[in-house]
């Protein structure tokens, strides 16, 4: 490594102070005493060396002797009862042993870790335990006070003040982690000649993981002496387990080298920090330094962390306060924009309706909805290419919550540099990831200025053997940095209120699934009954409409000679009246048949059933010269062979009917899956992953006129005169529309008026059955 090259921890991967094994030092701090005690008889199998200093007696001397040795008949029983309680319920026990006609006075504080008993004792100044209302009078006042704060930053300034007065420290402040678990120290009282640390930041890497997890476990920690020499423990590994003791939770545990060399380089010579914690996160430290050695009773301790848990229990509510007209306010927005999603058809335009409260949920100047691919953009956005890269990365990325959200997304998605000025903060909401249908909110970006506690980037140090190792830093004075690419913050209360609208727009869903359900059933129901409607009354009327053909036939067959040419002709009149009401009762009944009949479904060659079509079409319409094109095979699939037949017939003899050009030519075929609209992938109400597959009828006739796209499939609805175009009831396409539909399919035209038209109808591959005859 030269001497001019630059070491900075990006460029490294240094993790001394993440794998420092701190759980596990082999020592505590020599203030007191530590004995592991092996049960039931509670045999002395692990001692701290310093017994010869606080008992006279050296830990050789006590190991493997039973704690009867040491203490009396009263307090050996106190710690055997004790074993089978909570020893939150029973620390401190007071301990006073006789040692060479002096009683020692201690604080017992026992606990069990990992299979492993623990007995701790410190130095006390009184043989009684303190009292219920000696501990009232301790944390009375600051309890009120603190719960008096309406809001968590006056919560945290009446902390430090209390603690301050409660315990002498020289310094007091409360420490908050972010979502990056950097501090920020947002309250703070000092002695005048100290450096304020009020509104500083520090790094994530100050208080390592493990460190975290052990203010967790240990709501406090004091350190009365930083210049300490530890007391290391007699053996160094636990008799049976042969390995290190785990001493997470004991209160003499030894301080990591690294935290004491941390408070060296920032004068501290005694320290104490009280766990703040929140829905079981570590939300913070009350943190306490003094510039000399500070010795804290057990009993101030003890009402320092009872301070510590009231504001854990008061933090949701003291955070629930915050912002409270901002919060309201979100409410009320939020509140009216989903009051008026339901008073549209469509849910698009429903979250579209009110541009200024989408964008007012969330506080964000921009949004994008991405519905079925198609993307609407309202305010200041990326372009849609940006944001169909931006959404391909965020779908591997969003979590089970249907929700991801950031305020530096040039950060996690480097493609977003480009566009950060418009969107360094992101939320996107997932509705549905499988129809594509998010919407995302943007944030500009906000260039800051961040004031840390001395660079945050911890000095590397090249040791002799060449390896490196991260140090504590040693300035801690004010450093400022020039953040970009990132947005303000979201507020908590921004989040929850997506995820409320995205539990709005599923209850909304629902409702409307529900309500069409409803509405599906009663119209099938009114279906059935309006099919056995139409084939009661057309069955029923056939015979006395053919009674009335019967006798205008007789009349002109008999009375001709007698009738003048009025009436004979007004007979002829009802023959063709008769015959063309006959047609039209003879095609509802077949269409009110179509809803009655079961489907049986076969696997069918097409090749079959249009060339018996046109064979059948050609001999009912001789005198027309067509010329009928099939440009390759025709797929076999399954469907009801004589329906599917009727539907080829309807649609080739409107295209033969339908055309006045001297060449006349009719198409038929299908769709490649390539050349397929995208709607029409999936027929519908098929089943998912069904494809469908799309056949056409195309002529050069006359076509049809695009008004009238839709109509044409209505019941006996004609476009022309009864006698043009070779006449006619209007109910083919009609049935073959029926047809199309109960096969699970949609049917539709499209066409140029004057040139011909092309009919399509889609159809499902019904059990991904699908094989071209030429491959047969």
């Amino acid at each position: 490594m030269s001497e001019n090259e630059t070491i900075t921890p990006e460029t490294l991967d240094l993790t001394n102070c993440e794998r420092e094994p701190i759980h596990i030092p082999g020592s505590i701090q020599p203030h007191g005493l530590l004995f592991v005690l092996q049960e039931p008889d509670l045999r002395i199998i692990q001692i701290s060396n310093n017994t010869a200093q606080l008992l006279g007696r050296e830990p050789e001397e006590l190991l493997n002797t039973r704690l009867h040795d040491l203490l009396d008949l009263q307090q050996l029983d106190a710690i055997e009862k004790c074993l089978s309680k909570d020893f939150e319920s029973v620390n401190p026990l007071k301990i006073v042993l006789d040692q060479q006609g002096k009683n020692l006075i201690f604080d017992g504080i026992v606990h069990r870790f990992d299979g492993v008993l623990i007995l701790e004792l410190e130095p006390s100044k009184s043989q009684e335990n303190v009292s219920f209302f000696g501990f009232y009078h301790l944390v009375k006042g600051t309890i009120s006070k603190i719960q008096a704060a309406s809001t968590t930053e006056e919560m945290c300034r009446v902390a430090v003040q209390q603690v301050q007065q409660l315990t002498g420290f020289d310094r007091v402040m409360v420490y908050q982690f972010d979502a990056e678990d950097a501090g920020n120290v947002i309250a703070e009282v000092a002695k005048d000649e100290l450096t304020p640390y009020l509104g500083l930041r520090y790094p994530a890497s100050d208080i390592p993981v493990q460190a975290k997890q052990l203010y967790l476990l240990n709501r406090l920690r004091l350190i009365p002496d930083s210049n300490y020499q530890p007391a290391t423990l007699v053996p160094p590994l636990h008799p049976v387990s042969q390995c290190p003791t785990d001493l997470s939770l004991a209160v003499l545990r030894s301080v990591s080298a690294l935290h004491v060399e941390y408070l060296h380089n920032m004068g501290v010579s005694a320290s104490m920090s009280i766990s703040l914690v929140k829905n079981k996160q570590l939300w913070g430290l009350i943190a306490c330094h003094h510039t000399s050695p500070k010795y804290l009773s057990y009993e101030v301790r003890t009402a320092c962390e009872f301070i510590g848990q009231v504001m854990s229990l008061d933090l949701v509510a003291k955070q629930a306060n915050d912002d409270f007209d901002f919060k309201m306010n979100l409410k009320s927005i939020l509140a009216r924009f989903i009051e008026l999603i339901p008073q549209h058809e469509n849910l698009l335009e429903g979250l579209t309706q009110s541009e200024a409260d989408l964008l007012g949920i969330v506080s964000a100047q921009g949004v994008a909805i991405c519905w079925n691919d198609d993307w609407t953009r309202i305010g200041q956005t990326p372009e849609p290419d940006e944001l169909q890269k931006l959404l391909a990365w965020v779908g591997t990325k969003i979590d089970g919550d249907n929700l991801l959200y950031t305020d530096a997304l040039p950060k996690i998605f480097p493609q977003a540099e480009k566009f950060k000025q418009l969107a360094s903060g992101l939320i996107t909401l997932a509705i549905s990831k499988v129809k594509h249908n998010y919407i995302l909110w943007f944030r500009p970006e906000v260039v800051q200025t961040v004031n840390w506690g001395g660079n945050p980037n911890k000095p590397v140090e090249v040791l002799q053997d060449s390896s490196v190792r991260v140090s504590p830093r040693k300035s801690f004075a004010l450093w400022q940095e020039t953040v970009q690419g990132r947005s303000l913050s979201w507020k908590p209360c921004e989040i929850e209120a997506v995820l409320e609208l995205r539990g709005a727009i599923v209850s909304i869903v629902l409702r409307k699934a529900d309500e069409l359900a409803k509405l599906n059933l009663e119209l099938e129901r009114s279906n059935t009954e309006l099919d056995a409607f139409a084939y009661i009354a057309s069955h029923d009327l056939k015979e006395p409409l053919r009674g009335i053909h019967n006798y205008a036939s007789f009349l002109i067959e008999d009375y001709a000679d007698i009738l003048d040419q009025d009436g004979v002709e007004k007979l002829q009149t009802l023959l063709r009246l008769t015959s063309r009401m006959e047609d039209l009762i003879e095609s509802l009944l077949h269409f009110s048949r179509l809803g009655r009949m079961e489907l049986n479904l076969q696997l069918t060659d097409t090749n079959e059933l249009v060339q018996h079509a046109i064979q059948v079409i050609k001999l009912s319409m001789t005198s027309e010269d067509v010329e009928f094109r099939i440009p390759r095979p025709l797929p076999t699939l399954k469907c009801d062979r004589i329906q599917l037949a009727q539907v080829f017939t309807n649609l080739i003899s409107n295209a033969m009917k339908y055309n006045s050009r001297s060449e006349k030519w009719i198409e038929i075929g299908y769709l490649d899956e390539a050349d397929t609209p995208k709607n029409c992938l999936q027929p519908q109400n098929s089943h998912d992953g069904e494809i469908a597959i799309i056949f056409y009828v195309r002529d050069n006739g006359i076509g049809i006129k695009k008004q009238y796209l839709e109509t044409i499939f209505r019941i006996f609805k004609r476009l022309h005169g009864k006698n043009h175009y070779g006449g006619g009831t209007g109910a083919g396409l009609t049935i073959a529309k029926k047809i199309v539909e109960r096969h699970n399919g949609r049917i539709w035209v499209e066409s140029t008026y004057g040139e011909g038209s092309t009919f399509y109808f889609a159809l499902a591959r019904t059990n991904q059955l699908y094989e071209a005859s030429a491959e047969q």
